[in-house]
């Protein structure tokens, strides 16, 4: 039985780390924003040397608005300016980047405010010097401090924090999003950033949040001709703008932990099959320790099939009790390799039907030989056998 054992656990321990991962990556993308789009401003040429994404200042509020106005598939759109600096609060100090949103950035990137409130519509309108902070911002300005109500300067400007953002942890690419200022975007544009940025009412990107059930590629189409004639932008030109479409990264992350996870449970389903030979070789050996006896019940009536039933039943109990042993040995490594790797693990009480199922079809699969074996022993030359 300890393969078996062994193999069973092996699967649910595997499984269950795997549908972990998964879980992991799911929640990482749902921090950056459900249905999600990701619009930036396009790339420059100068002197032959394309400058990359985000370059060229092609964005504007307008672009932004019209988007969510004439795309029906739009939820909402929401513009931001982002920038970085010193942010010093009494004599404490912290380096971050700042952006200047509008109310729907939270709707659109699905970020709630923990404490506070958010910006109202004069503090918009009228460039308020206000500001959200990140979890890490606060800390690291305030300690275990209420930053509400406290005075920030970012660039020399005063801002007064009227809320704490919700902890959003690390991005896919390990990036801290909790190291972060939100404030309105004209105050942004006009009290810290100023310049070109104020004239042209220019932004650095548009997070695009799709309603639920739309189909994100045609958003995507509707959205790219929309800004394409907006831009007036003539047919086999390149456009002056990027558009990320992050439910395929999403889709791309679920398929290789799928993959992955199919892997390790085959991996770990080897076990299973060596405990099977195993189970065979045992009942082989039994087959021919047991010949007297098999010999001496076919004499006082059994017939083959009832000496075939007994050998099965007798392989698919060991399978079971291997396989009962082996979900209780991979429950408690499940909550082992959680608990001292810290790696996030999910038991899947599909994944533990499927080894117990397996372990009972392994020992009907490789029980069936001996038991055929045995039934198909010629009585009088089994009672001989010494």
């Amino acid at each position: 039985m300890l393969g078996i054992i062994i193999g069973v656990a092996a699967v649910i321990v595997m499984i269950s780390v795997g549908s972990g991962a998964q879980a992991r990556v799911e929640d990482q993308i749902r921090t950056l924003g459900t249905n999600l789009i990701i619009l930036m401003p396009g790339s420059v040429t100068s002197g032959g040397v394309r400058m990359g994404a985000g370059s060229r200042p092609s964005l504007t509020e307008d672009d932004s608005y019209a988007i969510q106005r004439e795309v029906a598939a739009v939820q909402a759109a929401a513009p931001a300016l982002r920038g970085t600096g010193q942010v010093v609060a009494g004599t404490s100090n912290w380096a971050t980047v700042f952006y200047g949103v509008t109310p729907d950035y939270f709707e659109a990137r699905n970020w709630f405010i923990a404490a506070g409130r958010s910006f109202e519509p004069a503090e918009l309108s009228g460039a308020g010097k206000v500001a959200l902070l990140g979890e890490t911002v606060a800390r690291n300005l305030f300690g275990d401090g209420d930053p509400i109500g406290q005075v920030i300067r970012i660039r020399k400007v005063p801002f007064t924090v009227i809320g704490l953002l919700e902890r959003k942890g690390q991005s896919l690419i390990g990036q801290d999003q909790d190291d972060v200022i939100l404030m309105p975007i004209s105050t942004a544009r006009n009290r810290v950033l100023g310049g070109g940025t104020a004239r042209h009412r220019g932004v650095g990107s548009v997070s695009i949040k799709i309603r639920d059930g739309e189909d994100m590629t045609q958003a995507e189409e509707q959205i790219r001709s929309l800004l394409r004639q907006r831009h007036r932008i003539q047919a086999g030109q390149d456009d002056d703008f990027t558009l990320r479409n992050l439910s395929e990264v999403l889709q791309a992350q679920e398929q290789s932990s799928r993959i992955m996870t199919l892997l390790l449970a085959a991996i770990a389903s080897v076990s299973l099959l060596v405990g099977g030979i195993g189970i065979m070789n045992i009942m082989l050996v039994s087959v021919t320790e047991r010949t007297r006896e098999i010999g001496l019940r076919m004499a006082v009536g059994a017939r083959g099939r009832d000496i075939l039933a007994q050998f099965l039943v007798e392989a698919v109990t060991l399978a079971l009790i291997g396989g009962l042993l082996g979900i209780l040995l991979g429950v408690g490594g499940s909550y082992a390799v959680g608990h001292l790797a810290e790696w996030r693990t999910e038991l899947n009480a599909q994944a533990i039907v499927l080894a117990a199922g397996f372990a009972a079809v392994v020992g009907v699969f490789f029980g069936f030989y001996p038991a055929r074996k045995a039934s198909r022993l010629l009585p009088i030359e089994a009672l001989r056998y010494e």
